[in-house]
């Protein structure tokens, strides 16, 4: 295959979103799956130093993967729907699957920039001030919430999400056309989610998100909620 051919521009893009998407997701189970529990048992001293330190280079990794991925993505499905003939819509079962995907990811992405990234900026600044003799935010115990619950949701989301992007070649839905009834579903589905991590800011661990196993099988319980919902909508 040419590279230089409209083939093989569809393929690199690939090649950049696996890359890309690697870093970011690898990065995502990163601060979960490890950080998360070795900031839970350091001490002080040593959790001041990681956020000063360790925690902004690890997020400025996190952030343009997340954004190189999903407009390198976004750059395949234009590309797709280019190929199509004029006025025919972008209906078949591989865009079934690659926008139920790319709906869980468009909402990890915003909540990497506008919440996790936003959040973690405030923790950031109150570690540097607090160093530094100054006084610690008070308000960074709240950002700091708010930032885990986004990236534990994060979790959640991306196993249904990168099932359905495989799912887009691999395993796409039978029916061509799309009822409006499973967007508006899955649309009250990732809502819901969303909202539940979103809403609650301090107090004890309550939410089944906060522990690794808790987040884990909400993934997939999430998961098999919408893979019911695309095998009873979208089979032929």
């Amino acid at each position: 295959m040419a590279l230089l051919s409209k083939d093989g521009a569809e393929f690199l893009l690939r090649w950049l979103h696996f890359l890309s998407g690697i870093t970011w997701i690898g990065l995502l189970y990163y601060f979960n799956f490890v950080q998360g529990p070795f900031f839970a048992e350091a001490d002080a001293a040593t959790k001041s130093v990681a956020t000063q330190k360790l925690v902004p280079r690890a997020l400025w990794w996190f952030r343009w993967s997340a954004l190189l991925t999903f407009l390198s993505g976004a750059l395949i499905i234009a590309n797709r729907a280019a190929a199509n003939a004029p006025g025919v819509p972008l209906m078949v079962p591989w865009s079934a699957a690659i926008f139920t995907g790319a709906l869980f990811g468009t909402v990890m992405l915003a909540n990497v920039w506008g919440v996790i990234w936003r959040n973690q900026k405030v923790v950031i600044a109150s570690a540097v001030a607090a160093a530094s003799g100054g006084q610690a935010n008070p308000a960074a115990a709240a950002a700091g919430r708010r930032a885990f619950l986004a990236s534990r949701t994060n979790v959640v989301f991306s196993i249904p999400m990168l099932f359905f992007m495989g799912a887009a070649t691999h395993w796409p839905p039978t029916r061509i056309t799309h009822p409006t009834e499973y967007w508006v579903a899955l649309l009250v589905l990732v809502a819901l989610v969303e909202l539940n991590a979103l809403k609650a800011t301090k107090g004890i661990t309550t939410k089944p998100i906060e522990t690794i196993p808790g987040v884990i099988t909400t993934g997939f319980v999430l998961w098999a909620v919408v893979y019911v919902l695309v095998k009873l909508v979208l089979s032929a």
